[in-house]
């Protein structure tokens, strides 16, 4: 079995490196440098034009994806104004427990039982002295009504003493 992969692996190795020579025989033919002053001036030029070419390709390009990244975004716009001019029903709440939540996008897979409260600690409320004495003094309503004019403050007078 790995014998047959590795036997796969270089026929692929091998296949990739006859396109690559293709490829570079095609696209790049062989450079020969010339021994005279003129020549060299010669291929200077040739080289300098299809730089000019290549850079001339790649302007057009960018030029073609800043206009269709342009419209992209003005289509975006529109789809925008158009989405706003319509009124969206409002959202009912939706009540329900984590299990049928669950089942709902889970469907059949759902097996796990989430019980949120079972994990809660039961906590009792102390009762401070704080909390008594507000408890004891009642309503404050009664006690300014007591409070007011002179018999309360008689009474303020004489429970203090």
């Amino acid at each position: 079995m790995l014998q047959i992969a590795a036997t796969e692996l270089e026929k692929e190795e091998s296949r990739r490196e006859a396109e690559k020579q293709n490829y570079l025989s095609e696209h790049c033919p062989p450079l020969h440098i010339p021994g005279s002053m003129s020549e060299v001036q010669e291929l200077c030029k040739q080289l300098h034009a299809k730089i000019d070419a290549a850079e001339e390709e790649k302007y057009d390009m960018e030029v073609r994806v800043q206009k269709s990244s342009k419209e992209l975004e003005d289509m975006n716009q529109k789809l925008f104004d158009l989405r706003g001019k319509f009124k969206r029903p409002p959202l009912r709440r939706v009540r329900m427990s984590a299990d049928a939540m669950l089942k709902a996008l889970l469907g059949s897979k759902h097996k796990v039982c989430m019980d949120l409260r079972a994990n809660l600690k039961q906590v009792k409320k102390e009762d401070t002295e704080k909390e008594r004495d507000l408890r004891d003094v009642g309503d404050w309503r009664k006690n300014i009504e007591e409070k007011s004019g002179m018999e309360g403050r008689k009474k303020m007078f004489e429970s203090e003493s």
